[in-house]
């Protein structure tokens, strides 16, 4: 069944207005759970990206925005948080349509997450002050912030309202304008939050949404030399090569790319709590999910007794339709990636893992879902351990030392999260230390608030999203020097 959706209806946000893609183009939106069209929406080109920064360009160079003081540019974000809360069910439903999220954690964790943003930056904006120094010059020596220009976002299919918030709050709190790039295949919160940015008060061409494609659409804007600043998440191997064309001009990048993190279970651990977080670690969000945890690496001692109780509590964990309100894991975002969760799981088969208990699909409504898989026996070099596979796949391995159990954790290339089970505190800090990760998280999982910054290091990318670290990414410093001779 193909309906329409109300904002815009489907179509591009630029300059204020709503308009159809150049070229007449539309493309479907698909609905994870069953696998049926429930909408289309506007398929952005080349023309139309070019639209979109031009009236970004606009609204920076002449319109209010930038000009206005940090606490003014802050009552408008505020308001923008008042009505993403005034929103939140309809919000929560277009989010757990579009990506298959269960909409039991829809509201309180992507749309009041996205709210506490865009209230968190709104407080931030009036903090953009400079600083005098003190030098031997003769003359009186002060720094200056102001915003960079004309930002692109571009965002990933996974959390589309909280990856969105995460960029565009700091940057508008700086005084950016912005075009906004989502998931061709999660385009729906994008839309609906353009409509109420605008109707917070955010100036028209301040955001600007163009849905479509990457190698069109986003391919476009990464060359758009009307664009001052990058902030992109997504795949390592789209990120490097948005990076590499960012830099042929010179122009700084944030980026949040892939993660394969490992958590450790040592054998002081409070193992009931840990098998919670360990759990929580990795089927959230079906697993995909950058900062999960899908690799989990246990003391010898306990390695048995753990891999029993998640034998035993993985298979209870409740599957199904994300509109049930007990469902906790529900469908792939889409057959393209529900197909390469399976060919990891075959390839694991085939690198000698034990499939401990799921590796295979759920049938269930003509969905794309796969059951919480949990593999052991695998090598550290096996391709299934190095790799990021993103989805519900947790893979177990047992280690002897504190320094195995480093060497273990650090051994891939990525480096975006980890997290440590453990009751001894000083073991915990000093692991910490040692772990090469943007975010350590110590007997839990994913505890996020926009005031702690995450990002990655390796191949996890660089720059950092929340805290007053974003906030001070969108902006450029200026110097004055005053002869006092």
């Amino acid at each position: 069944m193909t309906t329409t959706f109300e904002s815009g209806p489907g179509r591009l946000f630029i300059g204020g207005q709503w308009r159809e893609a150049a070229d007449g183009a539309r493309t479907d939106v698909i609905d994870p759970s069953t696998g049926q069209v429930v909408t289309t929406v506007a398929e952005a080109g080349a023309a139309d990206v070019d639209a979109a920064v031009r009236a970004a360009r606009e609204a920076f160079d002449h319109g209010p925005w930038a000009g206005l003081s940090g606490r003014e540019r802050g009552r408008v974000l505020h308001r923008v948080s008042e009505l993403i809360r005034e929103n939140a069910d309809e919000l929560a439903a277009l989010e757990s349509l579009d990506v298959g999220k269960p909409i039991s954690l829809c509201r309180p964790v992507d749309v009041l997450t996205a709210a506490d943003e865009y209230e968190y930056c709104a407080a931030l904006a009036q903090t953009l002050d400079g600083a005098t120094r003190d030098t031997p010059l003769g003359a009186f020596a002060y720094t200056r912030r102001g915003p960079l220009g004309v930002v692109a976002a571009i965002t990933p299919f996974n959390f589309p309202l909280i990856l969105s918030s995460s960029k565009l709050a700091p940057a508008l709190a700086a005084g950016n304008t912005v075009v906004h790039k989502p998931a061709d295949e999660t385009p729906l919160s994008a839309l609906y939050m353009a409509r109420l940015l605008q109707e917070a008060g955010v100036p028209d061409g301040v955001v600007n949404v163009v849905t479509g494609s990457g190698p069109v659409a986003g391919e476009a804007l990464l060359r758009n030399p009307g664009i001052d600043k990058l902030a992109f998440t997504g795949s390592t191997a789209v990120g490097r090569h948005a990076a590499s064309v960012a830099g042929e001009a010179l122009k700084p990048v944030t980026m949040e790319l892939g993660g394969n993190a490992a958590h450790v279970v040592f054998e002081d651990a409070d193992l009931e709590k840990a098998v919670g977080a360990v759990i929580k670690g990795f089927v959230f969000n079906t697993g995909q999910f950058c900062m999960g945890g899908p690799r989990l690496l246990v003391a010898r001692s306990v390695y048995s007794t753990l891999l029993n109780i998640l034998t035993d509590a993985v298979p209870g964990v409740p599957v199904g339709d994300p509109r049930a309100p007990e469902t906790v894991v529900g469908p792939m975002a889409g057959e393209r990636h529900l197909r390469k969760v399976e060919e990891y799981v075959e390839l694991a088969r085939k690198e000698g893992a034990r499939v401990v208990c799921g590796g295979e699909r759920l049938d269930l409504n003509g969905g794309y879902y796969y059951k919480p898989t949990v593999l052991a026996g695998l090598p550290n070099d096996s391709r299934v351990i190095q790799e990021e596979i993103f989805g519900p796949v947790l893979t177990v391995q047992p280690f002897d030392t504190e320094d195995e159990a480093v060497a273990l954790a650090n051994s891939t290339r990525y480096g975006l999260a980890s997290g440590i089970q453990t009751t001894d505190l000083t073991r915990a800090h000093r692991v910490a230390d040692r772990l090469q990760a943007g975010i350590v998280w110590i007997n839990d999982w994913a505890m996020l608030d926009p005031a702690v910054p995450f990002g990655g290091v390796k191949d996890s990318g660089f720059g950092r999203e929340y805290g007053p670290e974003a906030l001070a990414s969108y902006t450029k410093v200026k110097s004055v020097v005053v002869s006092l001779d």
